[in-house]
Order: structure tokens, then sequence, then C-alpha cells
């Protein structure tokens, strides 16, 4: 399907070489500023023909300006569904007319020929790494709405190409920015390895040839109690919307597949309370800021692996449909490693997931009726940022000895309320 998210859903349309690209994002929230040039960041990052990129990247140039079609008056978001438009300007669809007739090996022209018993000729079409731009659009959107609702960070990066691996200890997960992966075509933090990263896409490139990669992404700030068990777990719809971006073959997270080889007893993440605000934390993050399927306020950190890219220009013997044997040298501009274009698309994804899972938590917390303390000293109020109450009232978990965590959070919330009244006596005084 076309359509991915429950409250806040993307629909994109469009294929490489028809007349252009977008999508239709329903579930915005109301009244949240919003303009073109704050959606075009990140389908900067994403374009084809990005200054000093050509010679690790497609040689296709499109400025992927975004128009704004509906859902917006005044640079101010209406509540009604968003339509966005990207034009195709840089087509070459003659690039592809031997191809036509022969399926490129390990790529989609085979399936979608057999699935639907007719296909786009020429870039692609809908597995054209072109279709992702509605994706992104649409996430930008979403990442604008996390961040000023919860404050959420999303920075994603190159963490390995080929054989060559970024060492955890060259970079700072609390700190990394978005500024420092962007410092290098190549989208490695680490300038060293960066370069290194280079030279092997260089090689295969100059060979006719492709190589895959790695990009991690963490999420800082994510908000509590995200993801809904059993089936739509937020690793869940993490690895459904990683997994759905053209050319992935691995996800995971937190301590992932290396987890496998650990015992339970160094696995396990052991739970504090900061004395400062009453909140509960881990010492580790071997679980990637989720357990249970539900986000549990740590930094989450995922890692997805891609393929080489199947379209290339060295001479490969493979068959056409009519099953007669021949050889392929693939005509037209294509990637040699899709990583640093991905991070973009990795975000927004993300931020799409987490847009959705926020709603959900929300209409959740915000509908919960009173229960009476006496049934259970263990409920509380459904939360989102790890603070403690009970029927709305502040008070931090029970049985806390000293207190003072229970206090951290009243006297934070007295503050909140005495702002707002502050403000209230400032506009009654106007």
């Amino acid at each position: 399907m076309s359509t991915f998210g429950t409250l806040f859903r993307v629909t994109t349309f469009g294929e490489s070489h028809c007349a252009g690209v977008g999508c239709i994002v329903d579930g915005v929230p109301p009244r949240m500023q919003l303009t073109e040039e704050e959606i075009q960041i990140q389908l900067d990052r994403r374009r084809p023909g990005q200054a000093g990129a050509g010679a690790i990247s497609t040689g296709r140039n499109e400025a992927d300006a975004v128009q704004i079609l509906s859902g917006t008056e005044k640079g101010v978001t209406l509540g009604t569904p968003i339509g966005m438009f990207v034009k195709n300007k840089d087509m070459r669809p003659h690039d592809y007319g031997d191809m036509s007739q022969i399926p490129r090996p390990s790529h989609a022209d085979f399936t979608y020929q057999m699935k639907y018993g007719f296909r786009a000729s020429s870039g692609g079409g809908r597995s054209s790494a072109r279709e992702t731009i509605g994706r992104v659009a649409a996430g930008a959107i979403a990442e604008k709405f996390l961040k000023q609702k919860y404050g959420v960070e999303i920075v994603s990066w190159v963490s390995a190409v080929g054989d060559l691996v970024l060492p955890d200890d060259k970079i700072d997960l609390t700190t990394l920015s978005r500024e420092q992966v962007d410092a290098h075509m190549v989208r490695c933090p680490c300038l060293e390895t960066a370069e290194k990263m280079t030279d092997i896409i260089k090689a295969a490139r100059a060979e006719e040839d492709s190589v895959g990669g790695v990009c991690s992404v963490v999420i800082r700030n994510c908000p509590i109690g995200l993801g809904e068990p059993c089936f739509d777990k937020l690793e869940a719809k993490l690895a459904h919307a990683m997994m759905s971006i053209p050319a992935t073959k691995g996800f995971e997270i937190g301590s992932g597949f290396d987890g496998a080889k650990m015992r339970g007893s160094a696995h396990n993440d052991m739970f504090k309370i900061d004395p400062k605000d009453g909140k509960m934390y881990t010492t580790t993050n071997y679980s990637g800021g989720v357990q249970g399927g539900i986000s549990n306020g740590m930094p989450i950190v995922l890692r997805v692996a891609y393929k080489p890219p199947a379209t290339i220009g060295k001479a490969q013997p493979t068959a056409d449909f009519t099953g007669a044997n021949c050889t392929l040298e693939a005509k037209g501009r294509h990637d040699p490693c899709v990583v640093p274009r991905a991070i973009p698309i990795m975000e927004t994804m993300v931020a799409l997931v987490l847009a959705d899972m926020c709603l959900m938590q929300e209409a959740r917390k915000n509908t919960v009726p009173e229960l009476p303390m006496e049934i259970s000293p263990y409920f509380c109020d459904p939360t989102m940022d790890g603070t403690v109450s009970y029927n709305g009232v502040l008070t931090g978990w029970p049985g806390n000895e000293n207190k003072e965590s229970n206090k951290a959070q009243m006297h934070a919330k007295k503050a909140e309320l005495e702002a707002q009244l502050a403000a209230l006596d400032a506009e009654l005084a106007k």
C-alpha cells in the first residue's frame, strides 16, 4: 500500500519518470506554523545533484522544490489534509531503452512485472528512490510537530560503508547534531572515517560497481509510553518504517544481534530515580529506549543495513523476459552507494512513526477515568514525560522515603502554574 500511519497518516504518489511526485498528509494538528522553506530543508538533504556529492552520488540533478497545495493558510496549518507536490524535471527515459526487456538483477523489474502484468518501463517506477520525496516532505512536518510539542531530536548518520565500520567511541550520541553529520558529503560525523568511506565508494564507482552500508539513528527526548502492544510495538513500527525504504535489508535496535551473545545479568538495564526531578531512568541502555514495545524515555538507537544498489554499469550475464541469455550493462544515472542520501529519509520516517504514536498516547492520556487510590497503591496516570500523578494530582512514586523527588516534581508544577497565572494577570491588566 502507499499509505502509512493511523492518526498521523501519509499517502505518497508518483513515479521516477512521471510528471512529479508528492504526498497527502492527514492528521496534522491545526494552528501550527508551516512553510515550504521548512520542508525544503530535508528535501535538499535528500535530493540528487547536491553540491560536492557528485563523486559518490547519482548524476541526476533535481531541484526538488516542494509546493504546498492545500491544508495551510497564511503559513498556518488548518488541520485539514496537506497536499504537497514536487516536479520531475531531469528525466532520461531513453537511458532505459535497451533495458526495458531485461529485468535488472536484484531490482524490482521482474517482481513488478509479475505482480501487475505491467510496469513503468523506465526509472524504476514506484520502486525508485524518487518515491521517498513524499515521505521526506511529510516527515518534515512530523519533525516540526515533535520538536515543538515534546522537544524530540532525531539524528541519523552513516555508520558503515562496505566492511568499514565507524567505531562507537568516535561519536557522542548525547550531542551529535545534523550539522556534524553534514560536515562531510558521505554523512559520517568522523571526518577521518568519512574520507576512508568516500574512497570505498569512489573505488566501486570506478569499477562500475556499487557498495552497501549501514545508517544509524538516535532519538533524544522521546516521550515515554509510545507503542501499542502487541502488534504495533514501537520497535515493530520503526522496523516497518525503516524496511519500507528502498534497498534496506536489515534492522536492529539497542543491542540488536549483539544482545543475543550476552547473559541476562549483563544485558538488563537497571533502574534508578533521579533525585533532581523524581523521574526514573536506566543506568545502561541495551534496550535501546524501548521495553515491552513501549518507549521508556531513554534515547532510542537503531541501525539499518542497505544493500549495494542493483543497477550497475558492470557487464553481468543474465536473461531477458523471453528467457534468452544476454549480457546487461545498465545505463542511466545511479548512486554507487545509497547511504549518504538515505539519512534524511530515515530521520523523517522515524518522525512519522513517533508523531502517529504521540497522537495515540495523547488520546489515552487525556481520556482515562479517575480511579480510587485504595484499589491499588501502584496505579498512576498515563504519562509521556515521566512525571507521576494520581487522578491528576502530582505526587511522585509511592514509598519514596525522603520525598525529595516528590517535592521536586511539585515545585516544578507549582512554578508552571504560577507562570500561567502571571500571564493571565498580565492579560487582564491590559
